[in-house]
């Protein structure tokens, strides 16, 4: 068993936006188990993880790049924001995710290529980390392209063209005037900033992801009391909301609220007069998935000073 301590205590109501009491409870349940006591405070109803799941918890900058039919989405993360700001910083995610065009999704084939005037990626991280005097690393590259069409994309809190904090690329593929998908790419990519899609069709969600859904859906409805026929229909019910919800061509568009996105695309190919497809997206948040460390200053301040 876990020890339950208040850091784990505070850790769990960062995470979930339950109350303190409740997230001891959760945790003393299920034997301190962290990833658990979040499924047993969404079991009941005490927890809002899956909207917490995401938040930023590390600094740096996301970079998006498009050239042609194709689109390079990098992230490089820093130890603070201040970083971010750095003229050196920006332009040196800016160069990665250009280079990125040609490496593909592999870190270690970015890391691995020749930085203009520098020697090779990784080199240019090391000498930056030397001159900015702060730990900075690769994370990770996503690459998108069409035969025929458009990528477009799209950075969310730009801090300088092309990086940001959310990068987003959209891949449609079309003979339609490059006018027509521009205006839908952008209005799809501002969706999926905004509403941080889990795949394009429900078909391709994570089947875990889908099943730890079940999993809660059930436990929840088990506790209703209501005969097992109905219980079943109650988590069927539950995880078609969930597939809907979470995949992008099935979720009501941001500019309505109402229409799905596939009836989006549908209705820009009608007036485009020529069909439109959309193959897929990429959508970084910078920090998704990094639990940020916690940092007292002024005891960093008093342990400087000798206090």
């Amino acid at each position: 068993m876990a020890e339950i301590t208040a850091k784990t205590v505070k850790e769990l109501r960062d995470r979930t936006g339950a109350g303190m009491m409740d997230c001891k409870k959760a945790l003393a349940e299920v034997g301190g188990d962290m990833e658990a006591a979040v499924d047993w405070l969404r079991t009941k109803g005490l927890a809002a993880a899956a909207k917490k799941a995401g938040r930023q918890a590390a600094e740096g900058l996301v970079g998006v790049v498009v050239q042609g039919t194709k689109g390079a989405v990098v992230e490089v993360n820093s130890e603070t924001d201040f970083v971010a700001k750095n003229d050196q910083f920006q332009a040196f995610v800016k160069t990665v995710t250009e280079l990125a065009l040609g490496t593909g999704d592999s870190i270690e084939a970015l890391a691995a290529a020749t930085y203009p005037g520098e020697g090779s990626v990784a080199d240019k991280l090391t000498a930056n980390i030397a001159t900015i005097g702060e730990q900075q690393a690769l994370r990770r590259a996503r690459v998108i392209e069409v035969a025929q069409g458009a990528i477009v994309p799209y950075v969310h809190n730009a801090a300088a063209p092309g990086l940001g904090k959310i990068g987003v690329l959209v891949a449609l593929e079309s003979a339609a005037s490059a006018d027509a998908l521009t205006a839908l790419g952008k209005q799809l990519a501002m969706h999926i900033a905004a509403a941080n899609p889990l795949a394009l069709t429900a078909d391709g969600l994570d089947a875990d992801t889908v099943e730890r859904e079940r999993a809660i859906a059930t436990e929840k409805a088990a506790e209703s009391g209501k005969p097992a026929n109905i219980i079943e229909k109650m988590v069927e019910g539950s995880i078609a909301k969930y597939r809907k919800e979470n995949a992008l061509l099935s979720q009501p568009f941001v500019m309505d609220g109402k229409t799905p996105v596939a009836d989006v695309v549908a209705a820009a190919a009608k007036e485009a007069g020529s069909p439109i497809e959309l193959k897929g997206y990429v959508r970084f948040q910078l920090g998704e998935g990094i639990e940020k460390k916690e940092s007292d200053f002024a005891a960093e301040v008093a342990a400087a000073a000798g206090v």
